[in-house]
């Protein structure tokens, strides 16, 4: 396992204010390459927060398709390099056969590295239906989630630099959250945690502080909510991939203001049922 690194550093640094300049302390998040092994070969390469690793292996697999389920994972083992984190994913039997052609598929002819077309459908990949999810959340629910999400960002509160992602169940609150550097990696830590602790991802919504990609709707998809709520502003494309997978996407939350960009028959104007 690797050794546990610290997830921020204290700096100093010249802060400029109007009454005039200071020399000062702050806290800054740590990042690091972190590297994702299957059948020890590299598959991907991540600049990500040092912590929950695990979770980041089993999110990862998960969102991006690697595999279908955690028990398709035989074994997870985090190396620290010093330079960066290596973690070797093993999988078995039948999950592996499939990565391995996945692999040889994407390779292309003898050095030719990735296909840009095979590439270019990789990333354009189609995304888990969610549609006939039947929770629906009114505003309050919508406004509660953003607002927990905010108490439960250590990391955020200490430095002001990284993205969360949370998991909201009506009645329950933000039941699970993870915070990084990275948006995306942040999500695939979530859905790992998410997958850990057998929490069904059509019981709730996802809960971002980020702008809203197609990777982020993509791997929402994947963890199985038919929600996501974002402080920021969605994609053109992130738009239409909610709309075609049947998700609700609402953006720019912002205290009890929202925008609901793609079925909103699922917010309801009075009390939310809480049906998944």
């Amino acid at each position: 396992m690797a050794a546990r690194r610290k997830a921020t550093t204290q700096i100093s640094r010249l802060a400029h204010r109007a009454s005039g300049t200071t020399a000062a302390n702050r806290m800054v998040p740590e990042e690091t390459p972190v590297a994702f092994s299957f059948a020890g070969t590299t598959h991907a390469v991540m600049m990500a927060s040092p912590a929950d690793f695990e979770d980041f292996a089993l999110g990862f697999s998960l969102t991006e398709g690697i595999i279908a389920t955690p028990e398709e994972i035989e074994t997870i083992e985090v190396e620290d390099l010093g330079a960066g984190i290596d973690i070797q994913i093993r999988l078995r039997d039948q999950a592996n056969t499939r990565f391995q052609a996945r692999r040889r598929r994407l390779a292309g002819p003898v050095g030719c590295g990735l296909c840009g077309i095979e590439s270019i459908e990789e990333a354009m990949r189609s995304v888990d239906a969610v549609g006939s999810s039947k929770l629906t959340l009114d505003a309050d629910d919508i406004v509660r989630s953003v607002k927990l999400l905010s108490k439960v960002q250590p990391l955020h509160a200490e430095t002001g630099a990284v993205h969360a992602a949370g998991f909201y169940v009506p009645g329950k609150g933000i039941v699970m959250a993870r915070e990084d550097v990275g948006r995306h990696n942040a999500l695939d830590k979530l859905a790992g945690a998410l997958a850990k602790a057998g929490i069904n991802g059509a019981a709730g919504a996802v809960v971002v502080t980020s702008r809203v990609s197609v990777e982020m709707v993509q791997k929402t998809a994947a963890i199985g909510a038919a929600f996501i709520i974002a402080v920021s502003a969605p994609t053109a494309l992130a738009i239409r991939t909610a709309e075609a997978a049947g998700m609700t996407l609402v953006a720019l939350v912002r205290g009890d203001d929202f925008d609901i960009f793609t079925h909103p028959d699922r917010v309801a104007a009075g009390v939310a049922k809480h049906v998944a």
